[in-house]
């Protein structure tokens, strides 16, 4: 690990050139990228991961399972962002974020290579579930420290378009996964899909990883960093730090994120599953509709995060929450008869909601916080991104199990949205304002 270095004393910290500012997005994307192509390819392979790893006679107890598996990993984004925002905001971003993608790729890499159940039993799960606590622990530092990263290296009128790659380029390491999930359930026989067809991608992500190592080795740490560095102004403990001096904009943090991650997870982790399971639409085509809606999501995110820089973050936002509280029930009522169409139409329309607090929530929720604090006050994020979104897939299938409505998991996301729009109108608006 002795290649990860501070920042060069030479290196201005009052400004950043276009070519720095580029390689910082291309910095962020490699490890963003590998960190959701896993989530992608969990997400969208959970009927086969589900096979494999939890048999059971009932197909909806075998998924609801795979869920909680995946929602498990969630657990550890709070210590993630405990332990990797300590060191973003004493040592710097660069070395926090190079540690987040060295241990996503061990834990992706080494899901394509545990045996199934048939083969050592209970051990199968349980390794499985280890492997998604590890990939927990780098997703809950990465979520902040890439967040700081790019936000930090962005031209005071440009957050929030900058900002918003951060979600961009998560979406397209979950569109990969997907699209990966697409090609593998079209092209491979069911037999040689779920013997060996589904390791393909995670034993892969090893090679991401090793790009994304190599890039964040070589860039230099933000300008606001820096200058906080060379200032002497770095904390000597920084989640103290937040907590004592930030704690109504953490918690205001946390309302925003619940409402957020709720409709992320919601549309991009549950819906492919959800739509394959409970409408019974084929699998391949499920992925299809997924994959279409992802893809206008990420050409919508960046111009979001543009337009939130042109009339600010609030407007943007509350326009997202106010739609999915008026439009998530219909829509889901519309999706019910499980006809292809239908389905793609709703989740374009779910995913235009998505993409304006997406794309103008990531500079939001960073300005809040001065640099010296800003990765370590995002750990409220992550233990929202936790209960609302990682549990998210799992609380929507058993809300469909308990009412045995298809539209139930509808008002789930409505409440969410609830509480997040209660946040958004307490904060004050920022893109108008000096990055503290």
């Amino acid at each position: 690990m002795s290649s990860v270095s501070h920042t060069p004393s030479n290196f201005r910290s009052d400004s950043a050139s276009r070519s720095a500012r580029v390689r910082a997005v291309y910095s962020g994307a490699a490890g963003i990228i590998l960190e959701w192509f896993d989530y992608g390819v969990y997400g969208t392979l959970a009927p086969v991961i589900s096979t494999v790893f939890f048999p059971a006679k009932d197909q909806l107890v075998s998924i609801l399972l795979t869920l909680l598996v995946y929602g498990v990993g969630f657990v550890m984004r709070p210590l993630g962002a405990i332990v990797f925002g300590h060191i973003g905001d004493r040592r710097g971003r660069k070395i926090a974020l190079a540690w987040t993608i060295y241990i996503m790729a061990i834990a992706t890499c080494s899901i394509g290579f545990i045996p199934p159940y048939q083969s050592i039993g209970v051990l199968a799960p349980i390794i499985l579930t280890a492997c998604r606590l590890l990939q927990g622990l780098s997703t809950g530092g990465e979520w902040g420290g890439a967040t700081a990263f790019l936000v930090e290296y962005a031209t005071e009128n440009r957050r929030g378009f900058f900002g918003s790659f951060q979600q961009n380029l998560a979406v397209v390491g979950l569109t990969m996964g997907s699209f990966v999930g697409f090609l593998l359930t079209n092209f491979l026989q069911k037999d040689s899909l779920y013997s060996w067809g589904w390791r393909i991608p995670f034993i892969a992500g090893v090679v991401l990883g090793a790009i994304g190592w190599y890039i964040r080795t070589r860039v230099d740490d933000t300008p606001s960093y820096v200058k906080v560095e060379e200032a002497k102004q770095v904390l000597e403990n920084p989640i103290l730090s937040s907590i004592k001096n930030h704690l109504g904009g953490i918690i205001k943090a946390m309302g925003m994120a619940l409402g957020w991650n709720a409709a992320f997870y919601m549309l991009m982790a549950f819906m492919s599953t959800y739509i394959n399971t409970i409408l019974k639409l084929p699998l391949n085509l499920s992925l299809l509709s997924s994959f279409f809606s992802s893809i206008l999501l990420i050409v919508l995110m960046p111009l979001m995060g543009y337009l939130s820089d042109r009339i600010g973050r609030k407007p943007v936002l509350i326009t997202a929450c106010l739609g999915f509280m008026i439009c998530t029930y219909p829509l889901f009522e519309f999706m019910s008869d499980g006809t292809f169409t239908k389905v793609l139409l709703g989740q374009f329309v779910l995913a235009v909601f998505l993409s304006m607090f997406s794309g103008a929530g990531v500079a939001f929720i960073a300005e809040i916080f001065p640099t010296q604090v800003r990765t370590s006050a995002l750990v409220g994020y992550n233990i929202c991104a936790a209960l609302a979104g990682g549990m998210g897939p799992f609380f929507s299938t058993y809300i469909i199990k308990q009412t045995g409505s298809s539209s139930s998991p509808a008002f789930y996301l409505i409440g969410m949205v609830i509480i997040a729009l209660i946040a958004i109108a307490s904060l004050p608006e920022t893109y108008n304002k000096p990055l503290k």
